[in-house]
């Protein structure tokens, strides 16, 4: 086996492992706080912390969630002309810290629903990608106060934003799936939108679950 074929695995299971770390149970323990997956909805992220009117706790979750998607696939472009990482195993870097967020396995694989993540993920394979994603996110977010709806315009925006970009093609692609999993784990949200429950910023929910991000 070579050395860089060492360099691709180690790159692609330990991105999962630091998508693992769930900064909401981590920062709640902290700060003192219950155990974010034992109130509101349930799901350890920053929106579920925030209603514990800690929005100190709820800050610190929401940039560990994003530096670790950022840190993960940062660190493989950068090793990318050293040991000739290439754009598929970025691409699958990508994925496997955004799955390690959704799937814990240091947390019984219960995890947030992915949006400060992937977030972080997007800067990281384009500036420019995740500026203009984060624009349409705080305006519609700040705007609607809702963010959950804003997460969903930001996901939609993905694609065509990246194409447009001239990110790599097989990045597209963990771009596409990552897109398609927020949305499955946004599923309850999209169903409280159509009915008119759905709770902005840190209000108390109108049907069990929370808003984005997680």
């Amino acid at each position: 086996m070579s050395e860089a074929l060492i360099v691709e695995i180690l790159l692609v299971v330990v991105a999962y492992l630091v998508g693992s770390i769930s900064f909401a149970v981590i920062v709640s323990r902290w700060f003192g706080l219950p155990d974010p997956r034992t109130y509101g909805s349930k799901n350890p992220g920053a929106t579920n912390v925030l209603r514990s009117g800690r929005k100190a706790a709820a800050t610190l979750t929401l940039a560990g969630d994003a530096l670790k998607g950022w840190i993960a696939v940062a660190v493989a472009i950068w090793l990318a002309p050293h040991y000739g990482v290439s754009d598929t195993v970025i691409a699958l870097v990508a994925l496997a810290v955004f799955l390690g967020h959704l799937y814990p396995v240091f947390f019984r694989f219960i995890g947030g629903k992915g949006v400060a993540t992937a977030a972080g993920i997007l800067f990281a394979l384009n500036l420019w990608l995740g500026l203009a994603l984060l624009a349409i996110w705080l305006v519609l977010a700040v705007g609607l106060k809702l963010s959950s709806l804003a997460a969903l315009a930001a996901t939609a925006a993905a694609l065509p934003v990246a194409w447009w970009l001239g990110v790599p093609a097989v990045q597209m692609v963990a771009i596409a799936i990552i897109a398609v999993l927020l949305v499955w784990r946004h599923r309850s949200n999209i169903q409280k939108l159509l009915a008119g429950t759905e709770s902005g910023f840190g209000g108390k929910d109108k049907g069990g679950d929370s808003a984005t991000p997680r």
